[in-house]
């Protein structure tokens, strides 16, 4: 199972290479910090950060002054998260170690052009996507991704573990919904097959509507739900890599400000949570 995220690394000040700032899951808001995007493999065997880049915004590549003071190539240019996750995963394609499936959250879900660099290569996917994504099923109608759930009889839903968590079991409602596997832009291969994974809080908060989760699955057809499923659930894996990381390895201890001394600090701080 391979996952690409990203992190964030709260600084002070404006000379680390790729501060600014920005919106970062690691304090839930906007703050002067750095991101690295990561890529991820896990098993039932254990799980480590294998790949990493640091995400320079367009404040830092359109300012070649600021970037030659912190040590970044003059040709590297601007690159999306997405496009950096891709650039990882085509150094383990290289490799020949990319086998299994590949899964990400909305920001890398919604950017179609990660999705179809994994069917080019036969690469099966579960991308998280939002509620309003317009998807198209095998009649060729068109929905928004909750609409379609909300068609979805009761009989649909079942109920499955995304795989154990802090406090046991993490169980919710699933229904796997089949759509065009013909559509563009994903250009899925032959034999595969494209689906909308929804998950749904079992108890939700009185008064409230259950919270919805939307994935974008595309693989074999042959793949079954409960396996769609684990796939959905494991990405957590990457969450628990940065904690691990960060708390005994130091990954986000450091008082570095160049752009190659970032890598080879977090490069062993990886290694040694490995």
């Amino acid at each position: 199972m391979w996952i690409v995220d990203d992190t964030g690394f709260i600084k002070k000040g404006v000379r680390s290479a790729g501060v600014q700032r920005q919106y970062t899951g690691t304090s839930g808001k906007i703050g002067n910090c750095q991101l690295g995007v990561f890529l991820a493999y896990g098993s039932a065997r254990g799980r480590a950060l294998v790949d990493r880049e640091l995400y320079l915004p367009t404040s830092w590549t359109e300012d070649a002054d600021r970037c030659a003071a912190a040590g970044i190539p003059a040709e590297t240019g601007f690159a999306t998260k997405p496009q950096l996750g891709v650039d990882m995963l085509a150094r383990a394609h290289a490799a020949g170690v990319l086998v299994g499936w590949v899964t990400a959250d909305e920001a890398f879900g919604q950017n179609r052009a990660f999705g179809s660099w994994l069917a080019a290569r036969e690469v099966p996917f579960v991308l998280a996507t939002r509620s309003d994504d317009t998807v198209t099923c095998p009649d060729g109608r068109r929905y928004q991704a909750n609409r379609l759930a909300a068609l979805a009889g009761d009989r649909a839903w079942e109920r499955r573990s995304a795989g154990p968590g802090a406090h046991g079991e993490r169980l919710y409602d699933w229904t796997v919904l089949a759509l065009d596997a013909t559509a563009k832009p994903d250009g899925l291969p032959a034999g595969w097959g494209h689906w909308l994974l929804v998950r749904r809080q079992i108890d939700p908060q009185p008064g409230k509507n259950p919270e919805l989760a939307f994935y974008r699955r595309a693989g074999p057809t042959a793949t079954p739900a409960p396996e769609l499923i684990r796939v959905a659930g494991a990405r957590w894996a990457i969450e628990e890599c940065f904690q691990t990381a960060k708390n005994q390895a130091g990954l986000d201890h450091y008082q570095v400000r160049g752009y190659r001394a970032w890598y080879a600090h977090i490069s062993r701080a990886r290694r040694a949570a490995a």
